[in-house]
């Protein structure tokens, strides 16, 4: 996946969240958590690939890590 395709994923799903967000239907909140949760392992990858970039390594090299291990990260 190139950097531009996981931007475009990321923008639609930012897209989807708010409309979401801003829906007077109720019950969107366990859809909402799994689109934050997947933009984190989105954005996860994408500051990898260009670490792997700025560091002379081949960015296709990187890959998505498992949602509990990038929610994990201490910040």
């Amino acid at each position: 996946m190139s950097d531009e395709q996981i931007l475009d994923r990321i923008k639609r799903m930012i897209d989807e969240e708010h409309e979401l967000r801003t829906s007077a239907e109720p019950g969107h909140a366990a859809r909402v958590k799994a689109i934050e949760e997947e933009l984190d392992v989105c954005w996860d990858l994408l500051r990898q690939r260009r670490a792997a970039r700025e560091y002379g390594a081949n960015p296709g090299e990187a890959h998505s890590r498992p949602v509990g291990e990038v929610e994990g990260y201490q910040q």
